[in-house]
């Protein structure tokens, strides 16, 4: 990292407003900040530095007058230029941490704000890398950070995903593009000793979903010689692959997106397991309303759904639907059966999450044991102060 040779402009907190900050949280909200004339005239995704009402400055990050989390720390000595030499510094750490946890080059790259980037998120695809910038001032630091990952990485394709609906909230447009090198298709993921695939473009978030990965793995093993396997919303086949390639020996996907069950069926061959996957389309909820009246029921079922409460707006009835979701999958579980459960709505939190997973249980007239509440995987770090990058919480139950 370089030094400041111009110091860029000052915002200032309102008097008692920096004591969460100096602890490490690495945002402040725009009711925190002295919004006068001159800090409300500063372009959105400015670099800038945050100061108390004294004038010490407490470091330094990026800045819109316009959005609810006005400022987001970057780095706390406010000498710090947030340039190519910043960012190659970040992913060389996230690079080493990376290499500590995963034996290849199939991972979350960088994590927002828990790997010092706030507003980026990196996936890594082998020689691809997809990008998704969710803040006006990622958006305009993104030529910096791309000459970095060059010097870092030098990967042969680069996505930007940049069509995320928290852009809207930073005054941001919505765009997918390839920024360097060709795209023909979908990429490679590899997991253990599987392989998927990915659609970088038009996939959902980055194209596949690497925080599930130890989430996989567990589910895999509960798998392991039983007769069926129901996996609604399977996306491009994670669980449901993984869990016939354990030994599942009639596995069922479910999802609404037929490009995404195109590619489901795709990972099943190249596993050698299509002949023990049937995956269609159809809508969760249906579906599991149908099994129950037909009276089916799986030796494991899984449904990890996306966000049902994307904005806290949202929360009750996003409450309400893991509700109905773990009633309606609890009668599909056969006796002595498991079943996982997923919430990735980062407005959820654990415990709420759990409350009413229990409230599903008890009204479908199911009782059991949780053998394993976790997260996502730890390419997905949690900043310390920051617990909304812990957005994942999940539950593997067997019931009675």
């Amino acid at each position: 990292m370089t030094s400041l040779t111009t110091a860029p402009p000052r915002v200032f907190l309102n008097p008692g407003q920096d004591r969460r900050v100096a602890r490490g949280h690495p945002w402040a909200y725009a009711n925190e900040i002295r919004m006068d004339a001159a800090t409300k005239a500063l372009p959105p995704g400015i670099v800038v530095q945050l100061c108390r009402v004294d004038g010490k400055p407490l470091g330094v990050g990026t800045f819109n007058p316009h959005a609810l989390i006005a400022f987001r720390l970057f780095a706390s000595d406010p000498n710090v230029v947030i340039d190519r030499g910043f960012f190659a510094d970040r992913l060389a750490a996230a690079l080493d941490l990376r290499a500590c946890l995963f034996d290849g080059p199939y991972y979350r790259l960088l994590h927002a704000e828990a790997d010092g980037v706030p507003g980026l998120v990196v996936d890594r695809f082998g020689a691809a890398v997809v990008i998704q910038a969710s803040t006006a001032g990622m958006e305009a630091l993104l030529p910096a950070f791309l000459s970095a990952l060059d010097d870092t990485l030098a990967p042969s394709v680069v996505v930007l995903r940049n069509d995320g609906a928290g852009r809207t909230l930073e005054g941001l447009d919505s765009y997918a593009r390839v920024a360097k090198g060709t795209l023909s298709g979908p990429v490679e993921v590899r997991e253990d000793d599987l392989t998927f695939l990915a659609d970088p473009l038009a996939g959902q978030k980055t194209g596949w979903f690497f925080d599930q990965r130890d989430n996989r793995a567990f589910v895999g093993l509960l798998c392991r010689n039983v007769a069926r396997v129901l996996d609604v919303y399977c996306y491009a086949g994670g669980f449901a692959v993984a869990a016939a390639a354990a030994g599942a020996r009639a596995v069922i996907g479910i999802d609404r997106s037929e490009p995404a069950l195109v590619l489901a069926k795709q990972a099943a061959e190249r596993n050698g397991v299509a002949a023990r996957c049937a995956f269609r389309p159809a809508e969760a909820f249906a579906t599991l309303e149908s099994l129950a009246a037909a009276g089916e029921r799986f030796d494991v079922v899984i449904a990890d759904p996306p966000a049902f409460a994307k904005s806290k707006k949202e929360l009750p009835s996003g409450l309400k639907g893991y509700r109905k979701l773990a009633r309606l999958a609890a009668v599909a579980v056969a006796p002595k059966g498991f079943l996982f459960i997923a919430s990735c709505s980062h407005n959820v939190e654990a415990a709420a999450f759990a409350d009413e997973i229990a409230r599903g249980l008890a009204a479908a007239g199911r009782t059991g044991r949780i053998l394993r509440a976790a997260g996502a995987a730890s390419d997905h770090p949690i900043h310390p102060h920051l617990p909304e990058t812990g957005y994942l919480k999940t539950l593997t139950l067997q019931l009675d």
